[in-house]
């Protein structure tokens, strides 16, 4: 089993004799690939990171790290690090798309009542720079610009040569696909094409610098208050918050996918393309629009994969998968990445407790990983696509009692925090909150998950 530090919510590294040490090889460098790389690192194994782009890095805008993410982020030894960069939101508040207030979530309340796990958020490449330092500190193996052609698992599951388009051939004991939501390794597994899902949703991201908001006195309380503010409304709905101790704002807009199937899945926007999607809505929107500029505008087609059955790892131990490759979400429910980190995390508790390099240690290990992870990444999938549906209600019946339930959910959550130390309970139930993180919503499931008792619990029964 892996070892813990003298804090039991930090790992310690696992020292294993050399005839124990797994040589352990993930493509993928993005979060949930240096997440994996990290934990298995700490469970005493070699890991070699495979990137096809020539740099390592990340693009892309803000992220929020929900308090189940930051719970395995600080159990690698990061969370002083993290603290330092994140802005920690105090509150989150849903608005109708005129503007009227909905509800809220007190995040303060809520991090002390999981135990002290914060809500957390970042610029992504600010949080993929802190994983890439951990992982160099643990001694990672970075290998860029080696994109992988394809790969062949020995039935024995002793070991997985990859083949590299330059023409390298590599082996190792264990291949981790965490190739993205494109996933190439996927298909192979797979044997046959397999595009990710269409959702019928694209968003719009942009960041933007806090000065000329800090002159309107409509604008400033959005960044001068740190908080995550979400508008939703017929067919669309879009999300803000501050990065970078309130220097940046970051917008993002949930709109209907208008790029064509032929243009890919990433296309250049526009100010007046934003602007007639939220034409009539909070007049804050549209101000906060006129200060981006064109040249700055991208739009990402948002794509799902739902899961993937029977398996997610080889018959011979020696291949599996995790983030987006197996579970891409919609970001509607703010734990994509999230669950990558989870994944990562469950594989390196894991294979911390295989005593030898069997392929039925392996074995043993990658389907109580696969056992701890499906189910939930399921629900996380599911409930992404559910949030779709209720945030983006016309206007009616539908719309008028989702909002009445905002609210009548909003008194039981103020009066549950106002206890003396509330706890969030553990618990599988989803409630009827259409605000998805508090207790009646999925919070109780969501946020409270502790992988080193999972693992436990299934290490034994599968």
């Amino acid at each position: 089993m892996a070892v813990k530090s003298r804090d039991p919510q930090v790992q310690d590294v696992l020292h294993r004799s050399p005839e124990t040490k797994l040589d352990v090889t993930i493509v993928g460098a993005g979060l949930g690939g240096l997440g994996a790389a990290i934990s298995i690192l700490l469970a005493g194994h070699n890991v070699t990171v495979l990137e096809s782009a020539s740099e390592i890095g990340e693009v892309g805008a803000g992220i929020q790290v929900l308090p189940n993410a930051a719970k395995v982020l600080y159990s690698w030894g990061m969370k002083e690090t993290l603290e330092a960069l994140a802005t920690k939101p105090r509150r989150c508040n849903f608005y109708g798309w005129k503007g009227n207030h909905l509800g809220e979530m007190d995040y303060h309340g809520y991090a002390a009542a999981t135990g002290g796990y914060s809500f957390l958020d970042f610029h992504r490449a600010t949080l993929h720079r802190c994983l890439l330092d951990r992982a160099t500190e643990l001694g990672v193996e970075l290998v860029t610009s080696a994109k992988v052609d394809r790969y062949d698992a020995a039935e024995d599951g002793s070991v997985t040569t990859i083949y590299l388009e330059d023409g390298r051939v590599l082996q190792t004991e264990l291949l981790v696909a965490a190739d993205g939501i494109g996933s190439k390794l996927r298909e192979q597994f797979l044997g046959r094409a397999d595009p990710p899902q269409l959702t019928g949703d694209l968003a719009y991201r942009l960041l933007l610098p806090t000065a000329e908001m800090r002159k309107d006195p409509e604008l400033r309380p959005l960044v001068e208050d740190p908080q995550v503010n979400y508008w939703v409304g017929p067919r669309k709905h879009a999300v803000n918050y501050v990065l970078k101790g309130g220097e940046l704002f970051n917008m993002v807009l949930l709109v209907p996918d208008d790029i064509p199937l032929d243009q890919g899945n990433l296309l250049k926007g526009s100010v007046d393309e934003m602007k007639a999607h939220f034409e009539g809505w909070d007049p804050r929107i549209p101000k906060i629009l006129n200060l981006s500029k064109d040249d700055s505008i991208l739009k990402w087609r948002l794509n799902i994969r739902p899961g993937l059955d029977p398996s997610w790892s080889n018959d011979s131990g020696n291949f599996t998968m995790l983030g987006d490759a197996v579970h891409a979400t919609l970001p509607y429910l703010a734990s994509g990445a999230g669950m990558a980190l989870e994944d990562g995390g469950i594989l390196g508790i894991c294979l911390g407790r295989i005593k030898d390099k069997s392929t039925a240690s392996k074995k043993q290990a990658l389907k109580v990983y696969e056992a701890c992870r499906r189910e939930r990444t399921e629900k996380v999938v599911q409930r992404g696509t559910y949030n779709q549906w209720i945030y983006h209600l016309e206007d009616g019946r539908e719309q008028q009692e989702r909002d009445a339930r905002f609210k009548d959910y909003d008194r039981f959550d103020k009066d549950w925090l106002s206890q003396k130390n509330p706890v969030l309970p553990r618990s599988p139930d989803t409630g009827d909150d259409p605000f998805p993180w508090r207790y009646n919503g999925v919070g109780r499931w969501l946020l409270t998950y502790d992988m080193f008792e999972d693992v436990e619990e299934k290490w034994t029964c599968c």
